[in-house]
C-alpha cells in the first residue's frame, strides 16, 4: 500500500470524480474498444476545476505552513494551471501572482482577454504577460517575480509551472490511480489503459507511480503536447523516481514503465492541427465533451489515432483521463467560429 496518507491534504475538490461510458464515441470509432471518460474537468467548483486542483491539495499544506502571504506561478497567456493558482489563492486568502508567458505562436485578437486569463485576473491575482516563449523548466521571469513580492515587503510561495517539479506536485495523482482502483471495484470491472495529456509532467508521472502498485504503470499512455518530448520524458522521470520515494513505493520504476507517444504534438505547443481539431469536434458532437486546442484536444486525437489504428486489443477498456482546460478553447474564437 503506498503512503499517501501521510501527507497533509487541504480539500479544494468536490471528492472523487465521476467515470463515464462514452457510447457514442465508442460507436464513432467503431465499437471494438469501450471508451470511458475520467472527469478531473468537473473535480471543483473553484473557477471551473481541472487536474492542477488535485496537485495543489498536497501544496497548499506546505504554503500555509511557510507563512507565505502570496503565491506566485507561471504559465502561457491561456494557462490552466495559473487559473487554478489564482483560485487557490483567493479560496484560502492569499494573494497571488502569476506570469504569463507567451508560450504559444497564435494570434487571436480576444487571445490575452478571455477563458483562463480573464478568470484569473478576475479572482484578483496580479497576471504579468511577458514575452519569452516556451519551455517547461524553471523560469527566470517567475523567479524574478518571486523576488519581486518578496522586493515589496510580501512572502512568496513559489510553485513552478504546472506544479510540477514542487516537491510534492506528482502525489495528487499517485491519489487519481487510488481513486480509480476503488472505482473499479465499485463497477465490476478493470481499464487496459490510462490516457494522460503530458507537458510539464507530474500528472503523469503520479499516475505511473500509483498504477506501478498493481503493475500497471506501464498502461499509461502519455500523449505528448509540448512539442519538446526528450524535455518532458526527462522531467517526468525525475518526479516519478522523487515522488516514489515520497510514497514508499519500494522499487524503482523501470524506463519501459514510462510510456509517451511523441506523434500528436505537431505543429508546436498550443496550436491545433487539423488533426486535433477534428477529434475536438468528434468529443463535441458524439458526447457533448468539449476538449481544448492545447491539452486534451491532443490527447483526444491521440486516443482516437491509437483506437483507428488497431493499437488496443479489441475489448480493451480505456479510461480517458479529461484533465480540464475548456476555458482556453475561447481564446482560439476564430478557430472554431462555425463550430
Amino acid at each position: 500500500m503506498l503512503r499517501l496518507d501521510k501527507f497533509e491534504r487541504y480539500p479544494l475538490t468536490f471528492g472523487p470524480t465521476p467515470i463515464e461510458h462514452l457510447p457514442r464515441l465508442t460507436a464513432a470509432l467503431g465499437g471494438k474498444v469501450q471508451i470511458y471518460a475520467k472527469r478531473d474537468d468537473c473535480n471543483s467548483g473553484l473557477a471551473m476545476g481541472g487536474n492542477k486542483l488535485r496537485k495543489l491539495e498536497y501544496i497548499v499544506p506546505d504554503a500555509i505552513a511557510s507563512n507565505a502571504d502570496t503565491l506566485v506561478s507561471i504559465g502561457g497567456v491561456q494557462s490552466n494551471h495559473t487559473r487554478m493558482v489564482a483560485a487557490t489563492a483567493a479560496k484560502i486568502g492569499m494573494k497571488c501572482v502569476v506570469i504569463q508567458e507567451s508560450w504559444v505562436p497564435h494570434e487571436d485578437a480576444v487571445y490575452d482577454r478571455v477563458g483562463n486569463i480573464l478568470m484569473t485576473r478576475l479572482m484578483g491575482a496580479d497576471s504579468r504577460i511577458v514575452e519569452d516563449g516556451f519551455d517547461i523548466g524553471i523560469r527566470k521571469s517567475w523567479e524574478d517575480a518571486i523576488q519581486s513580492v518578496k522586493d515589496a515587503g510580501g512572502k512568496p510561495y513559489g510553485i513552478p509551472a504546472g506544479a510540477s517539479v514542487h516537491k510534492y506536485g506528482g502525489l495528487g495523482y499517485v491519489g487519481f490511480a487510488e481513486e480509480v482502483r476503488a472505482q473499479e471495484k465499485q463497477m465490476g470491472i478493470k481499464f487496459d489503459y490510462i490516457i494522460v495529456c503530458v507537458v510539464t509532467g507530474s500528472t503523469q508521472a503520479g499516475m505511473i507511480v500509483g498504477f506501478a502498485d498493481d503493475n500497471r504503470a506501464d498502461r499509461v499512455i502519455g500523449i505528448d503536447a509540448s512539442g519538446t518530448p526528450a524535455q518532458t520524458r526527462t522531467q517526468v522521470r525525475e518526479i516519478v523516481d522523487n515522488t516514489a520515494e515520497l510514497v514508499e513505493l519500494g522499487r524503482k520504476v523501470r524506463d519501459d514503465e514510462i510510456v509517451i507517444i511523441e506523434d500528436y504534438a505537431y505543429p508546436a505547443y498550443g496550436v491545433p492541427s487539423a488533426e486535433t481539431n477534428d477529434a475536438i469536434r468528434l468529443a463535441a458532437r458524439t458526447e457533448a465533451m468539449i476538449t481544448d486546442p492545447v491539452y486534451e484536444g491532443k490527447s483526444m486525437q491521440g486516443m482516437i489515432d491509437l483506437v483507428k489504428k488497431g493499437h488496443f486489443p479489441e475489448g480493451s477498456k480505456v479510461l480517458y483521463a479529461h484533465l480540464g482546460g475548456a476555458p482556453a478553447i475561447n481564446g482560439y474564437s476564430y478557430t472554431y467560429r462555425n463550430g
